[in-house]
């Protein structure tokens, strides 16, 4: 049994926390059920209901369940949102962006991934690691989820060394009186405005010098810094502001296949005291592979997308954040509905992965675009190189799969290629457009400008595990081959099986299958080199003829 079916065995999900987890629960103070208050986002955790993927009564579409059927997920009591049919995705989102005239729809997530029915806060990890001790003295036998068999690293003693004695906020369940934890949040990774120092960029820095200093902060504690704001915090300092937060995660350390990092955009609104773990992460990975770390493209709270024990990305590597903290909710409403479309298109496969243009970075800067911020962009790598690079590795290689990957490669958008160019973008054009009151006047761009008061700059620590540290992520082609090795043989690279989707649950609309940029590429090729060996053809026999 895998750990997914650990975490539901034995619980009827149908009555969500009517079962033994709530039952359990409810003798135990500070610890709760997932959604029985706080936030998830924006929005109140209330407005959900715990589920998996084989709930038959969901608002939410099929495609989507079916990849959580055996995992907890939170799904909208009503109100979801929805998509349009036979539209590509991000044109879907264009026009429902035109429609709704900036004014948030209201509509929630299709889902949020959760992974756990119990949230316990405010508990310390004793010396040993094997019990808890709860805000009212009470002391609990402690364990995690076990490792899946794929993740190659895991928590050990480093681990509980690390979380000894602070304060943890853990998503997880009971089993015979344990806490078994699926996740571990520091609940001292707090931002609280008073003590966060207003230090913008000196004239010798950069966010790329930022993020690459001290060769990327894994081992660092974190640290925070307001890089720009409108004026200093009044007395609630940011308490319950609504923020737009960029995530840029690092390069991890034990896999060449992942210098280039990942990104994600978040949604929500700052605590009483700075929290801000119950964020709403929009992650997106490929669907059509199974992530040996258990990863699952969804939109998930940021404790789980950073803490989860298997698949939080604070296991392994460094994250960087920036975080538009503003004056209403509308900019970050307005982000979270777009993109919550986006989710629906994704999960029926209308709108597919794809590494060189559609990937983490690029579905969520293309969907900042449709909305109406033209984050800059900043071209390809080299259309030369692409050109030659085609057919030079579909020969070298002997496959024409890989003279495409290197055309799309070559060809594609940075901003929509590389997590750290888009952050570097967004970021940059924060500073030196939005907030100079050089942007639009209408769409999101205009949102911000208007009602961002203040930009902040987060730098987060990579959790010590049996797992190798990880460093800055790359931003070009050239960084990223001088930093794996010289012979690709000697890549650390860690296998994924497929996940084929199930041809039931194809509903036959292709809505946003546009061609790769290679595609067009070869038959260019094809429609040269056609048209060069019929001119061969006619000379020769003009020649004989003659």
């Amino acid at each position: 049994m895998t750990y997914i079916g650990w975490l539901v065995r034995g619980v009827v999900l149908a009555v969500g926390l009517g079962g033994v987890n709530a039952r359990a629960a409810e003798a135990v103070q500070g610890i709760r059920g997932a959604l029985e208050s706080g936030n998830l986002g924006l929005v109140s955790a209330t407005s959900f209901r715990l589920a998996n993927g084989g709930c038959t009564a969901c608002p939410t579409i099929p495609q989507a369940l079916w990849y959580f059927r055996d995992d907890w997920i939170a799904v909208p009591k009503v109100d979801p949102a929805g998509f349009s049919r036979g539209l590509p995705a991000l044109r879907d989102v264009a026009e429902w962006a035109a429609t709704a005239k900036g004014v948030p729809s209201g509509a929630l997530p299709p889902l949020a991934w959760v992974g756990a029915p119990l949230l316990a806060e405010a508990w310390r990890l004793a010396a040993d690691g094997s019990t808890i001790t709860g805000p009212a003295g009470t002391s609990l036998p402690f364990a995690v989820e076990p490792r899946l068999a794929s993740n190659q690293s895991y928590y050990d003693v480093q681990s509980a060394r690390y979380f000894t004695g602070r304060a943890l906020s853990m998503r997880g369940h009971m089993d015979n009186g344990r806490f078994i934890a699926r996740s571990l949040w520091p609940d001292d990774f707090r931002l609280d405005a008073a003590s966060v120092p207003f230090k913008p960029l000196a004239a010798d820095e950069t966010l790329d010098s930022l993020v690459r200093s001290e060769d990327g902060g894994a081992r660092q504690p974190l640290a925070a810094r307001v890089l720009w704001q409108r004026a200093a915090p009044g007395p609630q300092g940011w308490s319950g502001k609504p923020v737009l937060a960029v995530m840029l995660n690092g390069a991890q350390g034990d896999d060449d296949e992942a210098h280039g990092g990942h990104f994600a955009i978040a949604t929500g609104r700052f605590g009483d005291k700075g929290e801000w773990r119950d964020w709403l992460v929009n992650n997106f990975y490929n669907l059509d592979s199974v992530s040996e770390k258990g990863i699952i493209a969804s939109s998930l709270p940021m404790d789980a997308y950073m803490g989860d024990l298997n698949s939080g990305q604070a296991w392994y590597r460094p994250s960087y954040m920036l975080v538009a903290v503003l004056k209403q909710d509308r900019a970050a409403a307005f982000y979270q509905g777009a993109i919550s479309r986006v989710f629906n298109h994704f999960y029926r496969h209308d709108f597919v992965y794809r590494h060189a243009t559609a990937n983490c970075a690029g579905i969520s800067i293309d969907t900042l675009r449709a909305l109406g911020w033209q984050v800059p962009k900043q071209g390809p790598t080299s259309m030369l190189k692409a050109i030659a690079g085609l057919p030079y590795m579909a020969l070298k290689d002997g496959s024409l799969d890989s003279g495409r990957k290197a055309f799309d490669y070559m060809s594609a958008e940075r901003t929509a290629l590389y997590p750290f160019v888009a952050f570097e973008a967004i970021g940059r054009d924060i500073l030196e457009r939005l907030v100079a009151g050089k942007q639009s006047a209408s769409g999101l761009e205009a949102m911000l400008a208007e009602d961002i008061e203040a930009l902040v700059y987060v730098r987060i620590p990579q959790f010590p595990s049996s797992r190798a540290f990880g460093q800055a992520p790359v931003a070009s082609i050239d960084e990223y081959m001088q930093r794996a090795p010289a012979d690709r043989k000697d890549w650390k690279i860690i296998p994924v099986p497929p996940r084929p989707f199930p041809a039931e649950l194809k509903d036959g609309d292709g809505g946003d299958a546009p061609l790769e940029a290679s595609s067009i590429a070869l038959a260019a090729y094809g429609g040269f080199f056609g048209v060069t060996a019929v001119g061969l053809w006619h000379r020769r026999s003009k020649r004989r003829r003659v």
